[in-house]
């Protein structure tokens, strides 16, 4: 790791801030959301059955209801013939037992009556409504769904911090619960900061640029779950700064800035909130930490709480693909533990690399890569582009190349470690 400046705090490692963002943040607290507005949330209980699945035997398929003894011998030349005494259809069991050596009419899904045990396929008999012949013995018990096979009472439907998907929601609908305590979509509020940036769609000045950083920023934030807000783009003024900030922490959870953390002279975000500058000032109670972090790109990084509650602040640089990559290893695992969401960081895959690279030894780096399996083997192919400003070897990346802090080579054919960015979930 490289020797820190005369008077300036060592670099953090990638664990020692991620750690520190993690403590920054806590899980939002937990309330009852009726079973569509739970879809994509982490359930904050275990939800255990109170009833059986299914709550009674039923037909597992169209025919007639018996016992099984009553048709053990039934053969094409030989058939069983026995009494119809009723009809059982889902929903409408009006008939709910049955005597010794009849049949019932039944359709899927309805209750077996009491006195039967098994159900022959219409397909096995002439289906006959008086009385039924039966030319095939089917096995004691077949065709018929019991009670409680599937989920028992007691049984653990969903266990705490699993993201509710489709398949869930059946099941807890199925189990009878209209509505399960899960964690709220966190309040995520991106600010790019910089004199130079512009709206998307104005006109741009000899020296101007579009502001890309939000849209990028606000789209991550949305995709791992959050509700994300695209603010405006602040200029590098402190005083304008800390009033765009201020008016934001009523609906923030957590506050994301881009831009303003350097060691220039027009470096808003950290003049304004350093060392509790806006605190001093009477604008902005709380305080914000600015330092380096061992990676590249990505080192300038910033944390800290701001306003009367404390939202959680995370300064990221400017230069986008620093943003995202910073975005992707420090920003989405806060918001997944605001969301009560396991495992916080995004786990690598291994991969070979189809080339060799060279990098700079001391920090982590972050490579934008191309990944892609071929006949079960995983390849990972490096873009050319290093700059921290290539935001179109960004989007043309799939994967991120993680490279530890002490190498400076990797040859071609070496597995590495991976972080595949199109997974939406982990």
């Amino acid at each position: 790791m490289p020797e820190p400046e005369h008077g300036a705090e060592p670099e953090a490692s990638v664990e020692e801030h991620l750690a520190r963002v993690l403590a920054a943040v806590s899980p939002l607290p937990a309330f009852p959301q009726p079973l569509m507005d739970a879809l994509g949330l982490a359930v904050a209980e275990d939800v255990e059955a109170t009833s059986p699945l299914p709550g009674f035997d039923a037909a597992a398929m169209d025919g007639y209801a018996v016992r099984a003894v009553d048709v053990a011998h039934a053969g094409d030349p030989d058939p069983a013939v026995l009494p119809v005494v009723g009809e059982v259809a889902a929903g409408r069991a009006t008939l709910t037992a049955t005597a010794p050596g009849t049949a019932v009419r039944i359709m899927t899904g309805g209750r077996m009556p009491v006195g039967t045990d098994t159900v022959v396929p219409q397909e096995w008999t002439d289906r006959g409504a008086a009385q039924v012949r039966i030319s095939r013995s089917p096995e004691p018990g077949q065709h018929v769904r019991l009670r409680g096979e599937d989920v028992e009472p007691g049984d653990l439907l969903v266990e705490e911090g699993t993201v509710l998907g489709p398949r869930h929601l059946g099941l807890l609908a199925a189990a009878g619960r209209a509505a399960v305590r899960v964690r709220p979509r966190p309040r995520v509020v991106v600010l790019s900061t910089g004199s130079e940036l512009r709206e998307v769609g104005s006109q741009l000045g000899h020296d101007s640029v579009f502001d890309a950083n939000s849209f990028l920023l606000a789209a991550a934030a949305r995709r791992a779950g959050a509700l994300a807000y695209r603010v405006g783009i602040v200029p590098d003024d402190p005083r304008a700064f800390t009033e765009a900030l201020s008016d934001q922490l009523v609906r923030a959870d957590l506050v994301v800035t881009t831009g303003g953390i350097g060691e220039g002279d027009h470096d808003v975000v950290k003049e304004a909130l350093e060392g509790g500058r806006a605190a001093r000032s009477g604008a902005l109670p709380g305080e914000v930490h600015f330092g380096s972090v061992a990676l590249q790109p990505g080192r300038p990084q910033g944390l800290g709480q701001v306003g009367e509650d404390r939202v959680p602040l995370l300064a990221l640089p400017g230069n986008p693909v620093a943003a995202y990559v910073s975005c992707e290893v420090f920003v989405l695992p806060a918001i997944r533990r605001l969301m009560g969401v396991v495992p916080y960081a995004r786990p690598t895959v291994r991969a070979r690399l189809t080339h060799g690279v060279q990098v700079r030894a001391g920090r982590r780096q972050y490579l934008r890569a191309e990944h892609a399996e071929e006949h079960g083997v995983a390849r990972v192919t490096p873009l050319q582009g290093r700059g921290s400003h290539l935001v179109g070897d960004l989007a043309a990346a799939n994967a991120l190349v993680v490279v530890p802090e002490e190498t400076t080579h990797v040859e071609a054919g070496q597995a590495v470690d991976v972080l595949l960015l199109d997974q939406e979930a982990w």
